[in-house]
């Protein structure tokens, strides 16, 4: 049997696991248009003493690809990630591959962040062109043999679903989620391609309004428990 102090704290510990799902429900949603990223959720689980508890998961679901125009675009079409570098050196891993030249001709991300090792696309090129493989090669002219400037990598974990938000749609590799390894002759980038967002628009609105109506009633019964609690106090007195 719970006291009243006992059903009020346990109220407010649910609610509070509710409202935190309810934050990465929300986040999802907001990062729909958001190239190449992968929801995350809340899972919940009612404990034996009535608590909520849950755990964090990411679902790493390949999201749909979209052609574009722009031959910065690269999409990976199956599991993997490219490496990228901070101007301060920091490495991390992406699915975004909405690219662009920064400085020094340098192939970047659009926070200016270094792809792989270091590619550098020249200015006056008259194209370039990302094979399926991650090889890199530019045009001086039409009728010119191309030439490699590099290789963007792509890398796979052990355990994916251990790796750490790093914020603007990156990830950082963990000790659970073990070393990158490197994929060789892989056919998996596709140039002028972007990856969408696997967020389920339709699920995550009906679980985000399925949470709401949970809240509403768990708040109202809040507040019903703590006027009888508050009553009890006032007739002891």
């Amino acid at each position: 049997m719970y006291s009243m102090q006992g059903i009020v704290r346990k109220s407010v510990s649910n609610v509070t696991t509710q409202f935190e799902k309810f934050g990465y429900v929300a986040n999802s949603l907001a990062n729909l248009n958001t190239r190449g990223y992968k929801s995350v959720s809340f899972e919940q689980m009612l404990n034996e003493d009535g608590y909520l508890t849950g755990a964090v998961r990411t679902d790493y679901e390949q999201g749909s690809i979209q052609v574009t125009s722009n031959p910065y675009d690269v999409a990976i079409n199956g599991t993997g990630f490219i490496p990228v570098i901070s101007p301060d050196g920091e490495v991390a891993y992406t699915r975004d591959g909405a690219f662009k030249q920064g400085k020094n001709g340098y192939l970047v991300t659009s926070d200016d962040w270094i792809v792989g090792e270091g590619i550098i696309i020249p200015a006056n090129c008259y194209k370039f062109e990302i094979k399926p493989n991650g090889e890199v090669y530019s045009y001086d002219t039409a009728n010119t043999e191309p030439r490699k400037l590099g290789t963007i990598p792509l890398v796979r974990f052990p355990s994916q679903e251990n790796l750490e938000q790093a914020g603007m749609n990156k990830l950082r590799a963990t000790e659970d989620s073990g070393e990158p390894v490197l994929v060789k002759n892989h056919k998996c980038f596709c140039q002028h391609n972007l990856e969408n967002s696997n967020t389920n628009v339709y699920s995550a609105t009906s679980e985000m309004l399925r949470l709401n109506a949970s809240l509403l009633a768990s708040t109202r019964m809040m507040k019903v428990v703590d006027d009888m609690y508050n009553k009890a106090i006032n007739i002891r007195e």
